[in-house]
Parts: structure tokens; sequence; C-alpha cells
């Protein structure tokens, strides 16, 4: 059967010509950001990447058809698009035969990028475990595709709004290489601290890619977490933005949120109790989570 699979002309021309390309989800902009700072953020990080030598891959499912790379109209269509399917592993397939328009979680872009031979993707945090997972089973499949797919994923450490400790003990057990950059601490997305020592630490994004090939070598199945911290200068520290966090999670129990829904009502709860802050946050990471993943796509290639 054929993939319908189509490449943006950037992206065609790069993949062309051998130069380094770097994934980068759409969830982001469908659900985590409000119009217009969607779109403004998601063209900053396509042109932080290009300004590192490596070329930007936008993944979304528009009308049926995984798109590799958006162009400005595409972009402006998914960023102001209603009734957007959140796409992971469980529903990438249904939003395809069923024609519709889906934005990619952290799994389903790993997935895309896979199919399009690219190894390396650029996000802001990644999905994990749910506070009280120990009675709702609330864990991320963000986890499980990590364990699958080889795509090295380069992001602030998981949302602070999870269960931390649990979600580095899963992804312990699943045999996911969880590595920390400049620092032997985990991230805890908009802080730079959380507490928990990383299993892993490496600086260099040179050694970085050649685990990435060593692990294609050994016959390893999955990825790996690169967990880069927040710039000094954004990041909220962890004693300001928990209690905040705690808040928001009551406010979700109340309303009775659940399931995929969780994640942008907490977004959105916090971005009112910081008065913008945490999106600026936000924002600051994902773009140095840009540079560092157009380094080790450049240093692949």
């Amino acid at each position: 059967m054929t993939l319908p699979l189509s490449y943006s002309p950037e992206v065609a021309d790069a993949r062309a010509r051998g130069l380094p390309l770097v994934a980068l989800e759409s969830t982001i902009i469908t659900h985590g950001m409000p119009f217009p700072q969607n779109i403004e953020t998601a063209r900053a990080v396509e042109a932080e990447i290009r300004a590192h030598g490596a070329v930007p891959a936008t993944i979304a499912i528009l009308d049926g058809t995984i798109h590799v790379g958006l162009t400005d109209a595409q972009l402006d269509q998914l960023g102001q698009a209603k009734d957007v399917m959140k796409l992971s592993r469980a529903d990438l397939a249904v939003c395809l035969a069923q024609g519709k328009t889906g934005a990619t979680t952290v799994a389903a872009t790993m997935i895309c990028a896979h199919l399009a031979g690219i190894a390396v993707f650029a996000t802001g945090g990644i999905g994990g475990v749910h506070r009280g997972a120990e009675e709702s089973f609330d864990i991320s499949a963000d986890l499980q595709e990590l364990s699958k797919t080889p795509v090295t994923v380069v992001a602030a450490g998981a949302k602070a709004i999870l269960d931390l400790p649990k979600t580095l003990e899963v992804l312990e057990t699943l045999g996911v290489p969880v590595i920390a950059v400049g620092q032997d601490e985990l991230p805890a997305f908009w802080s730079r601290a959380s507490g928990l020592k990383a299993p892993l630490r490496m600086d260099d994004p040179a050694t970085i890619a050649s685990a990435h090939r060593l692990r294609g070598a050994l016959g390893l199945a999955g990825g790996q977490l690169v967990t880069n911290p927040i710039p000094v200068e954004a990041e909220i520290p962890r004693a300001e933005i928990m209690p905040v966090v705690e808040e928001a999670l009551k406010a979700a129990a109340v309303e009775g949120i659940t399931a995929k829904e969780v994640t942008p009502f907490l977004l959105s709860r916090l971005f009112e109790a910081t008065e913008g802050r945490s999106l600026t946050a936000n924002i600051a990471l994902v773009l140095n989570n840009a540079r560092l993943a157009a380094k080790i796509a450049c240093e692949l290639v």
C-alpha cells in the first residue's frame, strides 16, 4: 500500500541533497499555544533550525495526508483550524483513513519522522505518567514510542504537570536512554531543576549523535530522550511554578477534565495564573531545543 506521504518543497530538496533534517510536532500549534503566538512560534522555531545548519520539517496530517514540512500557507491554515484531531499512535491511521486533519503528538511525530527517514525531533516537553496513574492508568503513549521508534527526541524534560519520578521509572523500565545536557539533574520543563538525578549526561552534540548511531548498530529498538534545560534567563523556578501547577490540577479534577484534554486545559490555566510567563518560558525552551536538535542532526549527517 502506498503511504499518503507528502514532502514540502524545502524538505524534498533537503532529502535529495542529503541535508540534515529536524522534525517538529504540530500539537504545539493546535493545542499548545493560542493564536497568533502559535504561528509566530512555529516560524521562529523553523528559522532557528535553519540558522543552525539544518532544515525544519513540521509534521501534520492535512486532509488525510501526512505532510512532512509545511508551507507558509499550510502553517497558517493549521494554526487557525478548528476541531483538529490530536493524534498519537492509536488514532494516526484512523485520521488518515477518514481524510481528516490532525496534529501530531510526540508519539505520532516520531512515527512519521521515522517513515520520512528523519532521525532527530525537537519538541517542548514529552508526555509521561499523570498524577494518580496508579488508579487511572493514565500514561502517555510517548513513553512507549520512545522504546520502539529510533528517533532522538530533544525536549526540556517531561511536562512538570506530570508525575516526574514515575515517568523516569517507566522510561528506565522501557530501556529508553534519558540524557541530560549541561547538568546532572533532569530538567522539569519550565524549570531547570526537578530534584531527580539524570541517568545519563552528554554535553556534546557529536557524542549524542554517535550514541544514536550505535543504538542502531547494536540492533537496539527505540530512540533516546535528550533533556535540554530551559535557558536560565527564561526559567520559572520550581518553587514558584509548582504551587500554580497544583492549583491547575485541582481545577482539572473538579471540572472532570480527562485523557487528551488534560494537558491543553492545564497549560491554559497556567498561562492565566502566571500572566503569560508560562508561555514565554515555553517559547524559549522550544527555541533552545531546536538549536540543539539542529546541531545533533548536522553531526548525524
